[in-house]
């Protein structure tokens, strides 16, 4: 696979260069946002084949950004991962109930964040 369009979603610049950097050269465009608002916008708009959200975001936060995407008929069923810096259980409870396609935690190991990725863009429906 590869060329598939992911939808940064992460307000610290540092961590979206370094997604960038990885997913590009990995073959795969970006589109990067800083908040959650601009999120649904860029989703409706471009229609990325997966998004990687970070769950602490400036406005709303990752899992209202996440129900919002799930509730649009257009985009419910692009695969949405959270990425977060809390590594908490309950953090990772919470997200796995919102119903998150799947989870990393930061400092982001790139082996998992990669196997994450190719294995919801090979599920069946997807990209």
């Amino acid at each position: 696979m590869a060329n598939e369009l992911i939808l940064i979603v992460e307000d610290n610049e540092k961590n979206r260069k370094l997604l960038r950097k990885v997913l590009e050269r990995l073959g795969y465009r970006t589109l990067e946002v800083q908040t959650g608002e601009d999120a649904i916008e860029a989703a409706r708009a471009r229609s990325p084949d997966l998004v990687l959200m970070d769950y602490l975001l400036p406005g709303i936060d990752g899992i209202e950004t996440f129900r919002r995407l799930r509730a649009d008929p257009r985009i419910r069923r692009m695969p949405v991962v959270a990425v977060t810096a809390s590594a908490m259980p309950e953090d990772s409870a919470r997200m796995r109930r919102a119903g998150f396609d799947g989870f990393e935690t930061k400092p982001i190991n790139v082996k998992n964040l990669v196997a994450t990725i190719e294995s919801l863009l090979a599920r069946p429906g997807a990209a």
